[in-house]
């Protein structure tokens, strides 16, 4: 009988912990309407980017897989602490590695405002195609203060003679709340940001960042 009551207890403690246990949250850099997002900095000159993209030649892109530091290479969200230290949220996790969301953030951003046409998993098309390489080397996430990407990118057509344009992006987002719903639309931001600065340079030629 004693064991019986035993086990009955271990039971219910462990019903008691599976139950208390906090939901995951899973957060993503892609908008619902990627074109929806404003336009800033020197792009925003143009009230429409796509409406600026010539109609009968589409821009054909190849978005590359994205690299990001190591540091944040965790399915969980990695956070800034103000010791400088980093720690990892265990509810609060990608929905998709980073890298991932990252490139599906700018391939949105890219076909929806800037009229492209991302060619990944398609045949080749007969037209040149644009190379899009971004190397992130700073991804930051300070809960109240601010969301920060750090990339380096380059653009290169794939037609004969064609030379690389390499730049440089630093975005910095204000988050003003401590959540990290907040720092997720930070980032969201910062990569519609980082892709516009990419669809501005294919849209000029890739002549100048």
């Amino acid at each position: 009988m004693k064991r019986i009551v035993v086990v009955a207890a271990l039971g219910a403690l462990a019903v008691g912990c599976s139950t208390s246990k906090l939901p995951e949250r899973f957060h993503t850099l892609v908008p619902v309407d990627a074109a929806a997002m404003p336009v800033q900095g020197d792009a925003a000159r143009t009230a429409s980017p796509r409406a600026s993209m010539p109609a009968a030649a589409p821009v054909y892109v190849d978005v590359l897989p994205v690299s990001i530091p190591p540091q944040v290479d965790h399915p969980q969200w990695a956070v800034r602490q103000a010791d400088g230290s980093m720690l990892l949220l265990e509810q609060d996790r990608w929905a998709a590695p980073v890298q991932e969301e990252l490139r599906g953030a700018i391939v949105a951003r890219l076909t929806s405002a800037w009229g492209a046409v991302d060619v990944r998993g398609v045949a080749p098309p007969q037209a040149a195609v644009w190379r899009v390489r971004v190397d992130v080397q700073r991804f930051e996430s300070v809960p109240g203060r601010e969301a920060r990407i750090e990339a380096a990118w380059s653009v290169l057509s794939t037609q004969r003679g064609a030379t690389a344009l390499v730049c440089r992006s630093v975005l910095q987002e204000a988050v003003s709340q401590q959540s990290v719903s907040s720092l997720a639309d930070g980032h969201m931001r910062a990569v519609t940001r980082l892709a516009d600065e990419i669809g501005r340079s294919i849209q000029a030629g890739a002549v100048k960042c």
